[in-house]
């Protein structure tokens, strides 16, 4: 542990996160980030770390694209801020791209700082256009910490300490076409869903999951809100992951790397019906920083990179050959690697045990590799790269997979030689 790294870890445990430092101590991750560029995150003592986090799918353009960071600082120079009395082109310009690139007649755009923040519109938008009460949302879901997108994720741990949360949700497994449809009636203001669930372990749905839920919520006049925060912006090998199902959801909620790694944003964009809450009151949901001309002009260039440079192309080729290379590799670990799967650069591993997953991800970051748990579920971790990831750093990643493996298979079969208890 470098000395500034003990002092930050000090620090952060005084006047922040006491919990959080402990982790940070017992995990050994006391390395101080000092910058980035493209796929590579780079240490204060000028150590590089292949990142396979994407900060959680925020770095799609990668660190510090150079258009971007760019865009950044001219609209800083001009005007960062809104009075919020007169008009600003920067969030116009963003919403008509976004209508522009957005599948099926998603058309109007609000937007807001975050994911959640952008999960609690949607579902706002559902209820005023509905006047219905009820969500249905699944099992090992995602949709952000404040109270009302808690309130239809998926995991009691966060969930439980905040009790009561929104009544009349239900909750149905995820990608169970059948029990989703069981309980959907004329009560039900809309579905909320992940078009591949990224924290609940990176679980890709049946190829009729989400057009038959667009016939579900048809067939009882309810929304379908499709939760993109993490899986679009080029993530799946689509701009947006509900295209390769071929279906247009009637709110799409979208964050992380709609910021292009430089801002925070996020967005709802929806279809005309969706919108009827701002009809008569167009002030009846506002926010001081969302549509900022800094966020705005920034969220644009990152999503005109990600079309002009072809990323969500470069992730489905990419990710066609490095999906079977890794599962390749895990299938030579069965008592270790019970499952890789995804779609695209959006990738997750599941293990036998937690504790496996652990000694993987750390046997990884000693080969300079970064990877992380999904939060719903911690026998899976995330391997998620920056789009613009070169090919031989994902020949890297699957040789290091391997490597970790066989180290901690072998760490594994040495504790069993040595317990007392395993000849009976």
């Amino acid at each position: 542990m470098s000395g500034r790294g003990e002092d930050l870890v000090a620090r952060l445990e005084r006047v922040m996160n006491p919990g959080l430092a402990r982790v940070y101590r017992f995990m050994g991750l006391t390395q101080v980030e000092a910058t980035g560029r493209g796929a590579t995150v780079i240490d204060a003592e000028g150590v590089e770390y292949l990142d396979c986090t994407s900060g959680y799918g925020v770095m799609n353009q990668g660190y510090l694209h150079p258009r971007i960071v760019a865009a950044a600082r001219e609209q800083l120079e001009r005007m960062a801020m809104s009075s919020r009395v007169m008009l600003q082109e920067a969030p116009i310009a963003l919403a008509e791209y976004l209508a522009q690139i957005t599948p099926g007649d998603l058309t109007y755009s609000f937007f807001v700082n975050s994911g959640a923040e952008a999960v609690e519109t949607a579902l706002k938008l559902a209820r005023a256009a509905t006047g219905r009460v009820r969500w249905v949302s699944t099992t090992g879901a995602f949709h952000g910490k404040t109270l009302g997108a808690l309130s239809v994720s998926g995991r009691p741990l966060y969930q439980d300490p905040f009790r009561p949360l929104l009544a009349d949700v239900v909750q149905v497994p995820y990608g169970n076409l059948a029990a989703l449809e069981a309980v959907l009636d004329e009560r039900v203001a809309a579905v909320i869903v992940e078009p591949i669930q990224g924290e609940g372990g990176v679980v890709v749905p049946p190829d009729d999951y989400l057009p038959g839920i667009r016939r579900a919520c048809d067939r009882v006049g309810a929304l379908f809100i499709a939760d993109e925060v993490q899986t679009g912006i080029g993530r799946t090998g689509y701009l947006f992951a509900v295209e390769a199902a071929g279906v247009v959801p009637d709110l799409l909620c979208l964050a992380k790397a709609l910021g292009g790694g430089v801002v925070p944003i996020g967005a709802v964009v929806g279809r005309p019906q969706a919108w009827r809450m701002f009809d008569e009151h167009p002030l009846l949901h506002t926010s001081t920083f969302g549509g900022n001309p800094l966020a705005a002009r920034v969220a644009l260039e990152a999503l005109r990179v990600t079309v002009e440079e072809g990323l969500a192309e470069r992730a489905r080729q990419l990710g066609g050959w490095f999906l079977p290379a890794l599962a390749q590799v895990g299938a030579r670990y069965p008592d270790l690697v019970a499952a890789v799967r995804g779609r695209g650069l959006m990738v997750g591993v599941e293990f036998r045990t937690p504790g496996v997953a652990a000694a993987v991800m750390t046997e990884l970051f000693a080969r300079r590799i970064l990877v992380v748990y999904t939060l719903n579920n911690e026998r899976v971790i995330r391997v998620m790269p920056p789009l613009v990831v070169a090919k031989a750093d994902l020949e890297r990643v699957v040789a290091c997979f391997d490597e970790a493996l066989s180290a901690v298979a072998a760490w594994a079969a040495d504790l069993e030689e040595g317990d007392p208890g395993a000849d009976g």
